[in-house]
């Protein structure tokens, strides 16, 4: 065993030197004992997951829910639209976005698609998803951990506490933000799960992987003096565990120092996209949603279970007013780097087994605030799916004339989150976590998979 007195420090020293170095790298997420996972109730179709999430709520008609009645009846206010909502509205508010059919299928979808278009037979449109809730907050806890409250385990914790992870030099679920989205990082918590579980957040605004990923370097010790510290504090940490017996936060911690000494070369490369060839990041984008979704590409590439990429900083697509112009250009951004990365997802034999998951909080209202503006709406939303299992080239379930209220083939949050888990591998009323005296999951005791969905 080397000893502290080999890099000129007692014992004391060396721990509180190796805790503000490299040690805390990933402290915050991986501190607690590590869950049996690797193994699903029954053969996966999808291995990972990319979350798209659209934070603010983009409005279904615009993309994949052709309503030619809105702008029929623009300026009117039928019945059908005499819904509650956050904010009053007025009569409805035209589209100006056509629509044609694309791909084998025929799939409907708008002119604000060129790039996603190109994968219309890879699509699969939920035209009728709904939720609970027409306020940010817990609308994103709705869709992030199954309730309208913080305090529960998001379904990338849950979807690691179920399957583990593929490399265990990087983390399981990875969230990226080019700054904070609203509610931070309680939408993407391990709760009472095991705090390894949680998502790790990376701003990727500067694309530096030193500054993405904090304390990746350590300018004080060199990786082999690093590498002696650590098997010292691993050789204490055996003595401590054999006066006191098996101790599992005790292992996960030792697991911790090694994964964070490990991510220092791993991640390096892993988020390092000036690694790419120049015609690929063109492809992408070189906005801060294509970079992500690059980054998405590669750490699918290297085992990452779940990364979660939220569209930007706050809420962008929250669009109360000039909703129109502002969607255009949002659009531009979204579609190409969405579609470069089903693109190249395919091409690289990884879309089939990845779930590619669109959407946010809720969608938007077919009436109009403050006249070019639209209010949230969790009536009836468009969410789409591709690869990992979902049946491609389909159009599911259908909002009223207006695309206001979800009316057939009607998906709840909850059943959106049994058919992940499912096409997981996971019977969603199974996968569960004992605490504070009960059997939690994350559909709680809801959820139906939807089957129509999922390709045979």
């Amino acid at each position: 065993m080397m000893l502290a007195s080999e890099f000129g420090l007692s014992r004391r020293e060396m721990l509180q030197r190796l805790g503000g170095g490299v040690g805390t790298l990933g402290l915050a997420t991986l501190l607690a004992p590590t869950a049996a996972g690797g193994v699903p109730h029954f053969k996966p179709q999808a291995k990972r997951i990319i979350h798209l999430f659209m934070n603010g709520g983009p409005f279904g008609p615009d993309f994949l829910d052709p309503k030619p009645a809105i702008t029929k009846f623009a300026g009117q206010r039928p019945k059908e639209v005499d819904l509650r909502t956050e904010r009053p509205t007025g009569g409805l508010l035209d589209i100006p976005f056509k629509y044609r059919k694309y791909g084998d299928s025929g799939l409907e979808m708008s002119e604000l698609l060129p790039h996603l278009s190109r994968h219309a037979d890879d699509l699969c449109v939920l035209r009728a998803v709904h939720g609970d809730n027409p306020n940010h907050g817990p609308a994103l806890f709705l869709m992030n951990s199954g309730v309208l409250t913080p305090n529960r385990p998001s379904l990338g914790a849950w979807l690691t506490y179920g399957l583990g992870t593929e490399n265990a030099d990087l983390p399981g679920f990875v969230v990226l933000c080019p700054g904070r989205p609203v509610r931070f990082a309680e939408l993407w918590s391990s709760a009472f799960l095991p705090s390894e579980f949680q998502g790790t957040y990376m701003n990727h605004s500067n694309l530096d992987p030193r500054k993405m990923v904090a304390h990746l370097h350590n300018p004080i010790t060199s990786a082999a003096d690093q590498r002696k510290q650590l098997d010292l504090l691993n050789e204490l940490n055996r003595e401590h565990a054999a006066q006191r017996g098996d101790d599992p936060a005790l292992e996960a911690r030792i697991r911790t120092m090694e994964t964070a000494f490990r991510m220092q070369s791993t991640a390096s490369d892993a988020f390092d996209v000036a690694r790419e060839p120049e015609r690929v990041r063109d492809a992408y984008g070189r906005t801060h949603f294509g970079n992500a979704c690059l980054l998405a590409r590669r750490l699918a590439e290297r085992g990452v279970r779940i990364t979660q990429i939220y569209y930007g900083n706050s809420q962008p697509w929250d669009t109360h007013g000039n909703h129109n112009a502002a969607t255009r250009t949002l659009a531009a951004d979204m579609d190409r780097a969405a579609g470069a990365l089903l693109g190249d997802l395919k091409a690289r034999g990884l879309l089939n087994d990845t779930l590619v998951l669109w959407g946010g909080e809720f969608g938007r209202t077919p009436t109009t605030e403050g006249g070019d503006g639209r209010d949230h709406n969790h009536h009836g939303f468009t969410m789409w799916m591709a690869g990992g299992g979902a049946k491609g080239g389909t159009a599911f379930g259908n909002t009223d004339d207006f695309g206001f209220k979800a009316l057939h083939n009607k998906v709840h949050v909850h059943d959106l989150h049994a058919t992940i888990l499912h096409l997981m591998g996971f019977d969603h009323d199974k996968l569960v976590y004992r605490h504070a005296g009960r059997d939690f999951r994350l559909t709680d005791v809801y959820g139906r998979v939807v089957k129509e969905i999922i390709r045979s």
